[in-house]
Protein backbone atom coordinates (compact mmCIF):
# COMPACT_ATOMS: atom_id res chain seq x y z
CA UNK A 1 0.00 0.00 0.00
CA UNK A 2 1.42 3.68 -1.07
CA UNK A 3 2.14 5.74 1.95
CA UNK A 4 2.17 8.95 0.33
CA UNK A 5 2.50 11.99 2.80
CA UNK A 6 -0.69 14.84 2.83
CA UNK A 7 0.81 17.07 1.40
CA UNK A 8 1.81 15.18 -1.54
CA UNK A 9 -1.70 13.76 -2.05
CA UNK A 10 -2.80 17.62 -2.28
CA UNK A 11 -0.33 17.86 -4.86
CA UNK A 12 -1.43 14.79 -7.22
CA UNK A 13 -5.28 16.22 -6.45
CA UNK A 14 -4.03 19.20 -7.60
CA UNK A 15 -2.10 18.10 -10.85
CA UNK A 16 -5.30 15.81 -11.45
CA UNK A 17 -7.73 18.44 -11.53
CA UNK A 18 -5.63 20.70 -13.46
CA UNK A 19 -4.90 18.33 -16.36
CA UNK A 20 -8.67 17.23 -16.46
CA UNK A 21 -9.87 20.80 -16.70
CA UNK A 22 -6.56 21.78 -19.43
CA UNK A 23 -5.52 18.68 -20.93
CA UNK A 24 -2.24 20.23 -20.76
CA UNK A 25 0.87 19.21 -18.74
CA UNK A 26 1.23 20.58 -15.13
CA UNK A 27 3.73 22.60 -13.90
CA UNK A 28 4.90 23.84 -10.43
CA UNK A 29 4.72 27.03 -11.19
CA UNK A 30 1.01 26.95 -12.22
CA UNK A 31 0.06 25.08 -9.13
CA UNK A 32 1.29 27.81 -6.92
CA UNK A 33 -0.70 30.30 -9.15
CA UNK A 34 -4.12 28.55 -9.15
CA UNK A 35 -4.03 26.21 -5.66
CA UNK A 36 -3.33 28.02 -2.13
CA UNK A 37 -0.72 24.74 -1.43
CA UNK A 38 1.04 26.90 1.54
CA UNK A 39 4.66 25.86 0.28
CA UNK A 40 7.38 26.78 -1.67
CA UNK A 41 8.07 26.45 -5.38
CA UNK A 42 11.22 24.10 -4.29
CA UNK A 43 8.73 22.08 -2.02
CA UNK A 44 6.54 21.95 -4.50
CA UNK A 45 9.12 20.05 -7.18
CA UNK A 46 10.53 18.20 -4.29
CA UNK A 47 6.49 16.17 -4.02
CA UNK A 48 6.00 15.93 -8.32
CA UNK A 49 9.74 13.98 -7.43
CA UNK A 50 8.00 11.66 -5.21
CA UNK A 51 4.86 11.41 -7.16
CA UNK A 52 6.89 10.45 -10.29
CA UNK A 53 8.76 8.10 -8.39
CA UNK A 54 6.08 5.94 -7.31
CA UNK A 55 4.55 6.35 -10.84
CA UNK A 56 1.36 8.60 -10.21
CA UNK A 57 2.49 11.22 -12.54
CA UNK A 58 5.24 11.10 -15.23
CA UNK A 59 6.42 13.88 -18.02
CA UNK A 60 4.47 13.18 -21.28
CA UNK A 61 7.69 14.51 -23.25
CA UNK A 62 10.56 16.57 -22.76
CA UNK A 63 7.81 19.80 -21.16
CA UNK A 64 8.45 20.54 -17.54
CA UNK A 65 4.61 19.87 -16.81
CA UNK A 66 3.35 16.54 -15.64
CA UNK A 67 0.43 14.61 -16.50
CA UNK A 68 -1.41 11.69 -14.04
CA UNK A 69 -0.35 8.19 -14.79
CA UNK A 70 -3.37 5.32 -14.94
CA UNK A 71 -1.89 4.51 -10.75
CA UNK A 72 -2.36 8.43 -10.13
CA UNK A 73 -5.85 8.56 -11.50
CA UNK A 74 -6.92 5.30 -9.47
CA UNK A 75 -4.87 6.95 -5.89
CA UNK A 76 -7.10 10.44 -6.64
CA UNK A 77 -10.52 8.67 -6.98
CA UNK A 78 -9.77 6.46 -4.19
CA UNK A 79 -9.04 9.99 -1.91
CA UNK A 80 -11.87 11.87 -3.74
CA UNK A 81 -13.46 12.21 -0.20
CA UNK A 82 -17.24 13.52 -0.54
CA UNK A 83 -18.81 13.65 -3.89
CA UNK A 84 -20.13 16.82 -4.77
CA UNK A 85 -24.38 16.59 -5.63
CA UNK A 86 -25.50 17.65 -8.85
CA UNK A 87 -26.91 21.29 -9.08
CA UNK A 88 -30.23 22.02 -9.75
CA UNK A 89 -30.13 22.93 -13.31
CA UNK A 90 -28.56 19.74 -13.82
CA UNK A 91 -30.78 17.68 -11.30
CA UNK A 92 -33.90 19.65 -13.54
CA UNK A 93 -32.38 18.51 -16.94
CA UNK A 94 -32.49 14.87 -15.90
CA UNK A 95 -36.24 15.30 -14.89
CA UNK A 96 -36.94 17.18 -18.24
CA UNK A 97 -35.64 14.16 -19.82
CA UNK A 98 -37.06 11.21 -18.03
CA UNK A 99 -40.36 13.36 -17.43
CA UNK A 100 -43.62 11.82 -19.64
CA UNK A 101 -41.86 8.75 -20.51
CA UNK A 102 -43.96 5.68 -19.60
CA UNK A 103 -42.80 2.43 -22.18
CA UNK A 104 -39.66 1.00 -20.61
CA UNK A 105 -37.85 1.26 -24.24
CA UNK A 106 -38.27 5.20 -24.39
CA UNK A 107 -37.81 5.10 -20.57
CA UNK A 108 -33.95 3.39 -21.43
CA UNK A 109 -33.32 5.79 -24.54
CA UNK A 110 -34.11 8.81 -22.62
CA UNK A 111 -31.85 7.62 -19.59
CA UNK A 112 -28.78 7.12 -22.18
CA UNK A 113 -29.24 10.39 -24.13
CA UNK A 114 -29.30 12.11 -20.82
CA UNK A 115 -26.37 10.74 -18.55
CA UNK A 116 -24.47 10.93 -21.82
CA UNK A 117 -25.59 14.69 -22.38
CA UNK A 118 -24.43 14.92 -18.91
CA UNK A 119 -21.25 13.38 -18.83
CA UNK A 120 -20.41 14.28 -22.56
CA UNK A 121 -18.89 10.24 -22.14
CA UNK A 122 -20.61 7.14 -23.56
CA UNK A 123 -23.91 6.30 -21.71
CA UNK A 124 -24.41 2.63 -21.14
CA UNK A 125 -27.86 1.44 -20.00
CA UNK A 126 -28.69 -2.19 -19.55
CA UNK A 127 -32.17 -3.45 -20.13
CA UNK A 128 -33.77 -5.18 -17.34
CA UNK A 129 -33.36 -9.13 -17.24
CA UNK A 130 -35.89 -11.47 -18.18
CA UNK A 131 -35.79 -13.41 -14.99
CA UNK A 132 -37.05 -10.17 -13.24
CA UNK A 133 -39.85 -9.54 -16.07
CA UNK A 134 -43.49 -9.91 -15.31
CA UNK A 135 -46.35 -9.86 -17.56
CA UNK A 136 -49.03 -7.07 -16.50
CA UNK A 137 -50.86 -7.16 -19.66
CA UNK A 138 -51.77 -9.54 -23.15
CA UNK A 139 -53.92 -7.08 -25.80
CA UNK A 140 -55.14 -8.18 -29.48
CA UNK A 141 -56.39 -6.36 -31.49
CA UNK A 142 -57.74 -6.99 -35.17
CA UNK A 143 -56.79 -4.53 -37.21
CA UNK A 144 -57.48 -6.38 -40.75
CA UNK A 145 -60.15 -9.16 -41.42
CA UNK A 146 -56.69 -11.42 -41.73
CA UNK A 147 -54.19 -9.63 -39.64
CA UNK A 148 -53.88 -9.17 -35.82
CA UNK A 149 -51.51 -7.28 -33.81
CA UNK A 150 -51.04 -9.16 -30.01
CA UNK A 151 -49.40 -6.92 -27.73
CA UNK A 152 -47.15 -7.78 -24.59
CA UNK A 153 -46.91 -5.37 -21.45
CA UNK A 154 -44.51 -5.91 -18.61
CA UNK A 155 -45.02 -4.87 -15.27
CA UNK A 156 -42.09 -2.24 -15.88
CA UNK A 157 -43.87 -1.22 -19.04
CA UNK A 158 -42.40 -2.36 -21.34
CA UNK A 159 -44.46 -2.53 -24.79
CA UNK A 160 -43.86 -5.01 -27.12
CA UNK A 161 -46.41 -5.52 -30.25
CA UNK A 162 -45.99 -8.12 -33.17
CA UNK A 163 -48.60 -8.56 -36.05
CA UNK A 164 -50.24 -11.81 -36.82
CA UNK A 165 -51.21 -13.18 -39.99
CA UNK A 166 -54.49 -15.72 -40.17
CA UNK A 167 -55.14 -18.33 -42.42
CA UNK A 168 -58.67 -17.13 -41.75
CA UNK A 169 -60.83 -14.01 -40.01
CA UNK A 170 -60.94 -13.87 -36.57
CA UNK A 171 -63.87 -14.76 -34.73
CA UNK A 172 -64.67 -11.74 -32.63
CA UNK A 173 -66.09 -13.95 -29.49
CA UNK A 174 -62.77 -16.28 -30.14
CA UNK A 175 -60.86 -12.96 -29.67
CA UNK A 176 -62.78 -12.01 -26.49
CA UNK A 177 -62.21 -15.32 -25.26
CA UNK A 178 -58.41 -15.77 -26.31
CA UNK A 179 -57.74 -12.27 -24.25
CA UNK A 180 -59.52 -12.95 -21.39
CA UNK A 181 -57.89 -16.82 -21.00
CA UNK A 182 -54.08 -15.03 -21.38
CA UNK A 183 -54.79 -12.70 -18.88
CA UNK A 184 -56.21 -14.69 -16.80
CA UNK A 185 -53.24 -17.18 -17.03
CA UNK A 186 -50.40 -14.57 -17.30
CA UNK A 187 -50.95 -11.46 -15.41
CA UNK A 188 -48.29 -11.72 -12.51
CA UNK A 189 -46.47 -14.42 -14.52
CA UNK A 190 -42.57 -14.46 -15.36
CA UNK A 191 -41.45 -14.29 -18.22
CA UNK A 192 -39.36 -17.97 -18.24
CA UNK A 193 -42.58 -19.33 -17.47
CA UNK A 194 -44.98 -18.38 -19.80
CA UNK A 195 -43.58 -20.98 -22.27
CA UNK A 196 -44.48 -23.98 -19.87
CA UNK A 197 -47.87 -21.88 -18.81
CA UNK A 198 -49.19 -21.24 -22.50
CA UNK A 199 -47.62 -24.36 -23.84
CA UNK A 200 -50.48 -26.86 -23.82
CA UNK A 201 -54.03 -24.28 -24.42
CA UNK A 202 -54.11 -24.60 -28.44
CA UNK A 203 -55.13 -28.23 -27.04
CA UNK A 204 -57.94 -26.65 -25.19
CA UNK A 205 -60.12 -25.46 -27.89
CA UNK A 206 -62.10 -26.71 -30.49
CA UNK A 207 -60.16 -28.13 -33.52
CA UNK A 208 -61.16 -25.71 -36.02
CA UNK A 209 -59.83 -22.64 -33.03
CA UNK A 210 -56.61 -24.45 -32.65
CA UNK A 211 -54.76 -22.49 -35.54
CA UNK A 212 -55.72 -19.18 -34.58
CA UNK A 213 -54.97 -20.10 -30.99
CA UNK A 214 -51.51 -21.91 -32.27
CA UNK A 215 -50.41 -18.10 -34.42
CA UNK A 216 -51.32 -15.74 -31.23
CA UNK A 217 -49.82 -18.25 -28.84
CA UNK A 218 -45.89 -18.70 -30.89
CA UNK A 219 -46.25 -14.89 -31.61
CA UNK A 220 -46.83 -14.19 -28.18
CA UNK A 221 -43.69 -16.45 -27.09
CA UNK A 222 -41.34 -14.60 -30.15
CA UNK A 223 -42.32 -11.54 -27.93
CA UNK A 224 -41.03 -13.21 -24.69
CA UNK A 225 -38.12 -14.04 -26.60
CA UNK A 226 -37.12 -11.42 -27.92
CA UNK A 227 -36.62 -10.63 -23.64
CA UNK A 228 -33.94 -13.30 -23.42
CA UNK A 229 -31.04 -11.78 -25.48
CA UNK A 230 -29.13 -9.42 -22.61
CA UNK A 231 -29.39 -5.83 -24.63
CA UNK A 232 -27.63 -2.51 -24.09
CA UNK A 233 -28.63 1.08 -25.20
CA UNK A 234 -26.08 3.07 -26.36
CA UNK A 235 -25.83 7.42 -26.47
CA UNK A 236 -23.02 9.65 -27.00
CA UNK A 237 -20.56 7.76 -29.60
CA UNK A 238 -19.84 10.88 -30.67
CA UNK A 239 -18.49 12.24 -27.82
CA UNK A 240 -15.99 10.08 -27.65
CA UNK A 241 -14.38 10.79 -30.83
CA UNK A 242 -14.03 14.33 -29.64
CA UNK A 243 -11.54 12.90 -27.19
CA UNK A 244 -9.39 11.03 -29.66
CA UNK A 245 -6.38 12.81 -28.74
CA UNK A 246 -7.22 11.37 -25.28
CA UNK A 247 -7.43 7.86 -25.78
CA UNK A 248 -3.87 7.93 -27.02
CA UNK A 249 -4.31 6.34 -30.34
CA UNK A 250 -6.89 3.49 -28.60
CA UNK A 251 -9.98 4.85 -29.95
CA UNK A 252 -10.30 2.14 -32.88
CA UNK A 253 -10.07 -0.69 -30.15
CA UNK A 254 -12.44 1.50 -27.74
CA UNK A 255 -15.10 1.48 -30.53
CA UNK A 256 -14.25 -2.36 -31.20
CA UNK A 257 -14.70 -3.22 -27.61
CA UNK A 258 -18.17 -1.35 -27.81
CA UNK A 259 -19.45 -2.97 -30.91
CA UNK A 260 -19.29 -5.91 -28.84
CA UNK A 261 -21.86 -5.59 -26.50
CA UNK A 262 -21.08 -8.57 -24.45
CA UNK A 263 -17.63 -7.39 -23.71
CA UNK A 264 -19.42 -3.95 -22.09
CA UNK A 265 -22.02 -6.47 -20.76
CA UNK A 266 -19.63 -8.36 -19.18
CA UNK A 267 -17.63 -5.38 -18.07
CA UNK A 268 -20.69 -4.03 -16.38
CA UNK A 269 -21.81 -7.08 -14.50
CA UNK A 270 -18.02 -7.36 -12.86
CA UNK A 271 -18.09 -4.06 -11.62
CA UNK A 272 -18.45 -4.06 -7.64
CA UNK A 273 -19.19 -0.82 -6.14
CA UNK A 274 -16.26 1.47 -4.15
CA UNK A 275 -17.21 3.69 -1.62
CA UNK A 276 -18.65 5.77 -3.39
CA UNK A 277 -21.80 3.36 -4.20
CA UNK A 278 -20.36 2.88 -7.89
CA UNK A 279 -18.41 0.80 -9.25
CA UNK A 280 -15.42 1.91 -11.41
CA UNK A 281 -12.38 0.52 -13.60
CA UNK A 282 -9.66 2.84 -15.24
CA UNK A 283 -7.00 1.77 -17.61
CA UNK A 284 -5.63 -1.68 -17.52
CA UNK A 285 -8.33 -2.52 -15.10
CA UNK A 286 -11.19 -2.62 -17.79
CA UNK A 287 -8.96 -6.13 -18.51
CA UNK A 288 -9.48 -5.16 -22.60
CA UNK A 289 -6.55 -5.85 -25.22
CA UNK A 290 -5.38 -2.64 -26.34
CA UNK A 291 -7.41 -0.01 -24.44
CA UNK A 292 -5.32 1.37 -21.43
CA UNK A 293 -6.84 4.93 -21.51
CA UNK A 294 -10.31 4.30 -20.97
CA UNK A 295 -11.99 4.40 -17.94
CA UNK A 296 -15.98 2.88 -17.12
CA UNK A 297 -17.99 3.18 -14.25
CA UNK A 298 -21.02 1.40 -13.43
CA UNK A 299 -24.45 1.44 -10.50
CA UNK A 300 -27.33 -0.74 -10.83
CA UNK A 301 -30.92 0.95 -10.98
CA UNK A 302 -33.96 -0.87 -9.11
CA UNK A 303 -37.51 -1.53 -8.70
CA UNK A 304 -38.83 -1.55 -5.32
CA UNK A 305 -35.65 -2.82 -3.71
CA UNK A 306 -34.61 -5.01 -6.38
CA UNK A 307 -31.83 -4.38 -8.57
CA UNK A 308 -32.86 -4.74 -12.06
CA UNK A 309 -29.46 -4.32 -14.20
CA UNK A 310 -27.27 -1.55 -14.54
CA UNK A 311 -26.34 1.68 -15.69
CA UNK A 312 -23.17 3.65 -16.68
CA UNK A 313 -20.24 5.54 -18.77
CA UNK A 314 -17.56 4.72 -20.60
CA UNK A 315 -14.86 7.91 -21.45
CA UNK A 316 -11.09 8.47 -21.73
CA UNK A 317 -9.21 7.96 -18.28
CA UNK A 318 -8.68 12.13 -18.34
CA UNK A 319 -12.44 12.83 -17.13
CA UNK A 320 -14.72 14.59 -14.35
CA UNK A 321 -14.83 11.62 -11.88
CA UNK A 322 -16.59 13.50 -9.41
CA UNK A 323 -18.87 14.81 -12.03
CA UNK A 324 -19.68 11.13 -13.36
CA UNK A 325 -20.07 9.79 -10.42
CA UNK A 326 -22.26 12.24 -9.37
CA UNK A 327 -24.65 11.98 -12.79
CA UNK A 328 -24.02 8.14 -12.78
CA UNK A 329 -25.94 8.25 -9.30
CA UNK A 330 -28.51 10.63 -9.91
CA UNK A 331 -29.39 9.45 -13.21
CA UNK A 332 -29.87 5.92 -11.62
CA UNK A 333 -31.57 7.19 -9.39
CA UNK A 334 -34.26 8.53 -11.15
CA UNK A 335 -34.67 5.64 -13.64
CA UNK A 336 -35.39 3.54 -10.68
CA UNK A 337 -38.26 6.05 -9.23
CA UNK A 338 -39.73 6.40 -12.98
CA UNK A 339 -39.75 2.34 -12.96
CA UNK A 340 -41.15 2.10 -9.29
CA UNK A 341 -43.85 4.92 -10.25
CA UNK A 342 -45.05 3.26 -13.78
CA UNK A 343 -44.77 -0.29 -12.20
Amino acid sequence: MLMIPNRSLEVLRAIVEDYIASNQPVGSKSLLDRHPLGVSAATIRNDMALLEEEDLITAPHTSSGRIPTEKGYRLFVDKLGEIKPLSHSERSAIETFLDGATDLDEIVERTARSLSALTNTLALVQYPTLGNAKVRHVELIPIAELRLVVMLISERGRVQQVQVELSAPAEIDLVTELRGRLNGMLVGANYTDVKIILDKLPAEFAPSRRDFVGRVVSQLQSLVDANREERLVLSGTANLAKHDEDFGGELSSVLEAIEEQVVMLRLMQEMQTDQYGVGLKIGSELGVAGVQHAAMMAIGYENSGTELAKIGVLGPTRMNYSGNIASVRAVAKYLSNVLEANS
